[in-house]
């Protein structure tokens, strides 16, 4: 019998843990590509066939990259999100993270391959193709998963994905002072992802081993189970039927669901899910696609004013661009836990969201060489903007995920969190394709 008092407790928190590792493990693809990307560029400005070298900038590397990881994401996501009651989520989850494996194998062993700066751009840009594919898929799946746990799960999951930049950026940080060639610091540092892919593979297949996890995550099967009928006095004495209604609890929700008629626990469309959370899903659009058009292809072109001392020039980028962006990014996902506001009713989240596109000219302001107009010159300026940028990023983000589930039924959560990966990747892809046109104004 299920009551209130008896409901499975997430034991040591190694749910918590494990949506924690999976959250890192969604976006570490992505982070570990963008972060590499000097040593990308430096791949492409060396001779071809004795001829003048062409630049980084002749290729548009980080606009290509941007939007070749964004797009496939896009439309993948969109799938996931139509076709996920169709393949079983465990299929989703395991395939992607073996097929992402391989690839940062092969990325890894192509390092010590010497090729021209054409072929390596080629084969680059296929490889964050279908990386971004799979991670599309894994992303998606995992939102989904996320959706049905209490809603804390999901502000750790998005935590996860904060830490998976900051993993990234280190990474490339110790890289860089290890002061190893390039292409030796490169394989060092593609060798790092597989092995943490390998780790969070691990953990996903423990997951349903977890009492708690099993509880939530198997639903279907719990609906089916008989309910104690609880007073409503124990309930703290309220005689209002509508508390169990009302009630934001994620336990009381369990209950409130599991006693509903049979006729009223089938999933809804995507459509009547979307009509519900259409406000969350325009705001993370936004969100991501004002980041994405100057992360990273603005600013990584900021220098700093301090050119002259030894060592700072090598880690500016990764330090004031990367790790600070990823450090408060992850702040910014992490703060919901501790309060939420604005409210997922309130007309400001939506306004506080937009606010947000006034960083793009502010960003195209540093300390970019050869920019038409530099205001912000001094690094601790950048920093300092950069440190904004992300935090609201993070914090704004992190509400639309946690709000999204909230406004549907236990049974949508699922479609509702498939949903928000697609609307993510929206704005990503948004984002990929305006960074184009601000590139070259700059």
């Amino acid at each position: 019998m299920l009551s209130q008092n008896n409901l499975p407790v997430d034991r040591g928190q190694l749910t918590a843990i494990i949506i924690f590792v999976l959250g890192l493990g969604s976006l570490l693809p992505w982070n570990f590509f963008v972060t590499a990307s000097l040593y990308f560029n430096e791949c492409l400005n060396t001779t071809q066939n004795g001829t003048q070298p062409r630049r980084p900038e002749d290729y548009s590397f980080d606009s290509w990259m941007t939007f070749l990881s964004m797009l496939p994401l896009l439309l993948f996501t969109l799938l996931n999100s139509l076709l996920h009651q169709w393949v079983r989520e465990r299929v989703r989850v395991a395939v992607s993270m073996v097929v992402i494996l391989l690839l940062f194998s092969l990325t890894a062993a192509l390092v010590r391959v010497r090729m021209s700066p054409d072929t390596f751009f080629s084969i680059t840009m296929a490889t964050i193709w279908f990386i971004n594919v799979f991670s599309a898929v894994l992303q998606g799946s995992l939102f989904g998963l996320v959706g049905q746990l209490p809603p804390r799960y999901s502000t750790l999951f998005m935590s996860g994905q904060g830490l998976a930049g900051i993993f990234a950026a280190l990474a490339m940080l110790f890289s860089v002072l290890g002061n190893a060639d390039i292409r030796t610091a490169a394989l060092g540092y593609f060798i790092t992802p597989c092995v943490a892919m390998s780790a969070i593979l691990t953990c996903y297949m423990l997951l349903p081993h977890l009492t708690f996890a099993r509880f939530y995550l198997n639903r279907d099967e719990t609906d089916k189970q008989p309910i104690e009928k609880i007073p409503i006095e124990s309930l703290g004495g309220s005689h209002d039927s509508s508390f169990l209604k009302n009630s934001k609890d994620p336990e009381d929700q369990v209950l409130q669901d599991l006693e509903l008629p049979e006729k009223h626990q089938q999933r809804s469309s995507v459509f009547a899910v979307f009509k519900k959370i259409w406000v969350m899903a325009v705001c993370v659009t936004c969100t991501f696609a004002v980041t994405l058009s100057v992360f990273p292809v603005i600013t990584v072109r900021v220098k700093t004013v301090y050119s002259g001392y030894t060592g700072w020039d090598n880690v500016f980028t990764c330090v004031s661009c990367f790790i600070v962006f990823n450090v408060m990014d992850l702040v910014g996902r992490s703060v919901p836990s501790l309060v939420q506001w604005p409210s997922k009713e309130s007309r400001l989240f939506p306004v506080a969201v937009f606010s947000r596109v006034l960083f793009v000219p502010v960003l195209m302001m540093c300390n970019i060489p050869n920019s038409r107009l530099v205001i912000f010159s001094h690094d601790g300026a950048f920093i300092l903007i950069m440190a904004l940028f992300a935090c609201s990023n993070g914090y704004l983000a992190s509400l639309c995920i946690v709000y999204a589930p909230q406004l549907v039924r236990s049974r949508d959560c699922e479609t509702a969190g498939a949903l928000m990966t697609f609307f993510l990747a929206l704005g990503l892809s948004l984002g990929a394709s305006i960074s184009f046109l601000l590139g070259s104004l700059v």
